[in-house]
């Protein structure tokens, strides 16, 4: 069962950056976005990854975390978090629970092969931990402004 826009987040135990265990449910009080990309270190991931970075401060005006997922390892995470700078976490989802229960786990084709993978998803959560949007199928490119809007919004 995937969450929907209206429904609190899950209180799932998760790994992160920085040898840290986390839940989403610490993050109440202010408002987070949670977004998940493919691949820690790939072109696109990377690029929407310091787009976040740039925006920190905006977000961070806005009352907003920011915090990444995806299915590698811790190390290939903390690799990746060090490499960029990300002034934020990332969550190593390996058992994938976390990616299962925002339902970003899909059938991607590349070359004629098919495989299960992350579709890249954005998810603003407000300081309540009610998700309240999603951005699904997303494109890197001018996204994060978006999201960023979005956020400003709840900061009103």
């Amino acid at each position: 069962m995937s969450i929907a826009i209206g429904d609190p987040v899950p209180d799932l135990e998760l790994t992160a950056t920085g040898d840290q265990r986390i839940r989403l449910t610490d993050y109440r009080g202010r408002n987070l976005v949670l977004y998940f990309y493919p691949r820690a270190s790939t072109p696109g991931c990377t690029q929407e990854g310091l787009d976040f970075a740039a925006a920190h401060a905006d977000f961070d005006a806005a009352d907003t975390l920011i915090l990444g997922a995806s299915r590698d390892g811790l190390r290939a995470q903390q690799n990746f978090k060090t490499k960029q700078s990300f002034p934020f976490e990332l969550i190593a989802d390996t058992d994938e629970q976390l990616c299962r229960a925002f339902d970003v786990i899909k059938l991607k084709t590349l070359y004629g092969r098919e495989s299960l993978g992350i579709e890249r998803s954005t998810f603003l959560i407000d300081a309540t931990g009610t998700l309240v949007r999603e951005w699904r199928k997303v494109k890197v490119k001018g996204h994060v402004d978006e999201v960023l809007e979005a956020a400003r919004g709840l900061a009103q």
